[in-house]
């Protein structure tokens, strides 16, 4: 039992470290690549259970995951560049308004697609799943999706008469 204990104290402590390191969006990182790999096994098992499995797909399907990576890496670039222009340089007024940071924004997005992947592979391979649930993802990504739009045209409320 206390060996137990132990493991769970090592643990918590190992997360509150990982926590104070890089926060909230360090977790949704993780988040973002356990469910790369869910996607992939997935998407891999369901094309084995109908017979349909390649290696030249295998392969376009790490590929993707390799471009959604550099897409969330391009994202934090500009999170970095946008920032750095605000912060330092104020000759430059930004033709729409930064209220939120793109890189989570784009991760967030990434994961709800991911989520939406996993769940088609898991009816493909037979199990039930509520409507709703892929709805609810449906609806939130569509949500995303109005935000960024909105804050990349400029109509945000701090931009109006530009």
């Amino acid at each position: 039992m206390e060996k137990v204990t132990e493991i769970k104290a090592a643990a918590a402590a190992g997360i509150a470290v990982l926590t104070a390191l890089w926060g909230w969006f360090g977790w949704l990182v993780v988040l973002f690549a356990v469910c790369m790999i869910a996607d992939y096994l997935t998407g891999s098992a369901a094309a084995m259970r109908k017979g349909e499995w390649s290696s030249e797909a295998a392969r376009a399907g790490i590929w993707h995951k390799a471009g959604s990576i550099v897409v969330v890496l391009a994202a934090g670039a500009a999170d970095l560049l946008i920032g750095t222009i605000i912060g330092n340089i104020p000759g430059i007024t930004l033709p729409f308004t930064y209220t939120v940071f793109i890189c989570p924004m784009v991760v967030v997005w990434y994961i709800l697609t991911e989520l939406g992947s996993i769940i088609e592979n898991a009816v493909a391979l037979g199990a039930p799943c509520p409507p709703w649930l892929a709805s609810m993802i449906d609806k939130t990504l569509d949500a995303v999706d109005t935000a960024g739009e909105l804050n990349g045209r400029g109509e945000g409320k701090d931009n109006e008469d530009h």
